[in-house]
């Protein structure tokens, strides 16, 4: 409790230097978050159609999944440089397995008969979609968004690394000064992000999961 003390005590006096890591954590999060929302979502839509490409793209995604957050970032530095560009790339990239691997899931776990009675009812193509399959498929879809915001905001964190600031610095300080202070300065926000992301996402998720179906997380 006296540590958690000085470690507030430390936010004080540092007030606008805290604010404005946390500001850059949220932006990078939240923009990682987005941009592989609109990137791998509608691919996790078209690996769910099937076929040998489709096989070929789960694979790589899945073994994607094993790479870890600090390789990706530091593969990126002779490309992109140092800074939030790299560090928001590799954020996307790390946020797309669990989005195209649920989304995937969740359009392949819809009942057929379900989709040929709507079929039968004269829904076309898209109206289909988007008013039977999607939604039924939308909690495991939401698991996935929920895994991948918490990948970033944790992911988030190296950012510091390459100079990309976010709480992380607080973090690499700590672990460069001996500080147990700092360290704890930066991990407890992070913690609580991912907390309330998982918290928020995971309320969502089990609002659209129908009474005894259970969603893949």
């Amino acid at each position: 409790m006296e540590l958690l003390g000085e470690s507030w005590a430390y936010v004080g006096e540092n007030r606008e230097r805290f604010v404005e890591a946390l500001a850059v954590h949220l932006r990078l999060s939240l923009t990682a978050l987005g941009l592989a929302i609109a990137i791998f979502f509608p691919l996790g839509v078209l690996v769910s159609r099937g076929g040998t490409w489709a096989n070929g793209i789960l694979a790589g995604v899945a073994a994607a999944r094993v790479i870890p957050s600090l390789a990706v970032l530091f593969l990126l530095l002779p490309i992109l440089g140092l800074g939030e560009a790299p560090a928001l790339v590799a954020l996307t990239l790390l946020a797309g397995p669990p989005l195209v691997l649920n989304t995937d899931a969740g359009l392949r776990a819809v009942d057929p008969a379900v989709l040929e009675a709507a079929r039968g009812l004269g829904l076309g193509r898209f109206r289909l979609f988007r008013t039977v399959h999607l939604p039924l498929a939308l909690p495991v879809v939401i698991a996935g968004v929920r895994s991948a915001s918490i990948e970033v905001i944790g992911s988030a964190t190296l950012a510091a690394f390459i100079g990309a600031g976010g709480l992380g610095q607080f973090i690499t300080s700590g672990l460069t000064l001996l500080d147990e202070r700092l360290l704890l300065v930066g991990a407890v926000p992070v913690t609580l992000l991912a907390l309330f992301s998982e918290g928020v996402l995971g309320g969502l998720e089990r609002r659209l999961t129908p009474p005894g179906a259970a969603s893949e997380g």
